[in-house]
């Protein structure tokens, strides 16, 4: 079992090195520029299009829940652990620059979410069971061609193999860890519970999946915000020289102080870039699969929503997260990951900040694992057809339980491996489709009712 863990690593490594890294920041930069900074001046009407989508009805078209469940459901896979364990390790490994390339990562990562969701509504399909169907897969194959139809299928099986880790046991783990420390509860309790409750809602399918994520995404998020603000607004005098900080070591890197051993430039950059896709998933082609179920009669109106959770993942949560570790000044702590999330809450909100991030951790992987559950179905159900979805639903539930009793090495380097090799096939297509983009882009904004 070592030797593997030990290959598997290797091949992590390998595959998430800086190419992978620049073929992920550069793609986005390209659909940036191709698309004329289009995700950025248009962030006002894509607000506007999600408020009117925030119903059924709201929006003309098919499909099966409202662009604003849409976006919800997509969120609900990525704010989570990234936001917060995934900023507190930027932060350790490459200090408060790395937060810097974590927002420059998000603002071209804007562009490869629109670009997915306008793809996933345009080449969607319509299944056995009268539901909307689409993603990486679909628009490969409908988009490229039947010629392509091999690379639709090697997305379809990297993203199935990859939920089950970081959509699946890595949140059922962490989970049960959590409440484990806060109550003792005992893993296997966490994981019986906690797999009768994701049954209960995947059975139900995606409207029964977005009614939970349109719930419970808002509610924890505007929890942990305010909980960021209220730390904020008592430290007031520091967020401009954290600001500063910021900023200065982004480009000049990070001397070593109290428990932070220091980091230069590039490591600001590697773990800013890094730890931003992890946490907003632009670019492995999971979100397109939400989007594609959403209620529209026009891609570019479902691709302007789409954006939109980069945006809210990155530069809002993880904003949050990160200025309340420095300017706390618990970024020099030696701690990494959710602990020193942890720590900086609890620093600037004695009492309700260690609530404040179990509670978020323990709601945000929940909703995580009912939305990667909704990711897997469709590769499988793009491989094996609906036959396969109820073998899959319990084969999911299964690990939910596993997940929060085992020990899961193996699982995060399989995860974390097929995760870019999932990505490898999504960014081709995004590329070799990205003319189909620009002009239905160009063709909607021409007409003046869509400015």
């Amino acid at each position: 079992m070592d030797a593997i863990n030990d290959l598997l690593t290797t091949v992590s490594d390998w595959l998430w090195n800086e190419l992978m890294l620049v073929l992920l920041l550069g793609t986005g930069l390209f659909l940036t520029l191709g698309l004329g900074l289009l995700p950025i001046r248009k962030l006002g009407y894509g607000f506007r299009m999600l408020w009117a989508g925030r119903r059924h009805g709201g929006q003309r078209g098919e499909g099966e829940i409202t662009p604003f469940a849409a976006l919800m459901t997509s969120l609900s896979a990525t704010i989570g652990t990234g936001n917060i364990a995934g900023v507190g390790t930027a932060i350790y490994l490459g200090g408060p620059g790395a937060v810097f390339w974590m927002w420059v990562t998000a603002l071209v990562g804007m562009a490869t979410k629109y670009a997915e969701a306008v793809l996933a509504v345009k080449y969607r399909e319509v299944d056995a069971r009268h539901m909307h169907v689409g993603g990486p897969m679909y628009y490969i194959k409908n988009g490229l061609g039947e010629g392509w139809k091999w690379l639709g299928g090697a997305f379809a099986v990297f993203a199935a193999i990859a939920a089950f880790g970081i959509g699946n046991t890595v949140q059922s783990n962490s989970v049960a860890d959590a409440l484990d420390t806060a109550a003792g509860v005992p893993f296997w309790a966490t994981g019986a519970v906690m797999a009768a409750l994701v049954f209960t809602v995947i059975v139900g399918g995606i409207r029964r999946i977005a009614s939970v994520a349109e719930t419970l995404v808002p509610l924890m998020g505007v929890v942990y915000i305010l909980g960021a603000l209220a730390i904020l607004v008592a430290n007031y005098a520091a967020v401009p020289a954290g600001l500063v900080t910021i900023f200065a070591d982004a480009f000049t890197g990070t001397a070593a102080t109290g428990g932070f051993a220091g980091a230069g430039v590039m490591m600001a950059i590697q773990w800013g870039v890094a730890r931003g896709l992890f946490s907003n998933e632009a670019g492995l082609g999971s979100a397109p699969m939400a989007h594609a179920a959403a209620q529209t009669d026009d891609p570019v109106r479902q691709g302007v929503v789409g954006m939109l959770g980069t945006f809210l993942d990155t530069i809002v949560v993880c904003t949050m997260t990160a200025l309340v570790i420095v300017t706390t000044g618990a970024w020099d702590s030696g701690e990494t990951g959710a602990g020193l999330t942890t720590l900086a809450f609890s620093q600037g909100l004695a009492g309700p900040g260690d609530f404040v991030v179990a509670f978020g951790l323990i709601i945000f992987a929940f909703s995580t694992t009912l939305t990667w559950a909704y990711y897997g179905e469709r590769c499988v159900e793009y491989l094996a057809g609906v036959r396969g979805l109820m073998v899959f639903r319990v084969v999911w539930v299964a690990a939910v339980f596993v997940g929060a009793v085992a020990s899961l090495d193996l699982v995060w380097n399989i995860a974390t491996v097929t995760m870019a090799l999932m990505a490898i096939p999504n960014l081709i297509a995004l590329l070799l489709l990205s003319p189909v983009v620009f002009r239905i882009s160009r063709a909607y904004f021409a007409n003046a009712a869509n400015r």
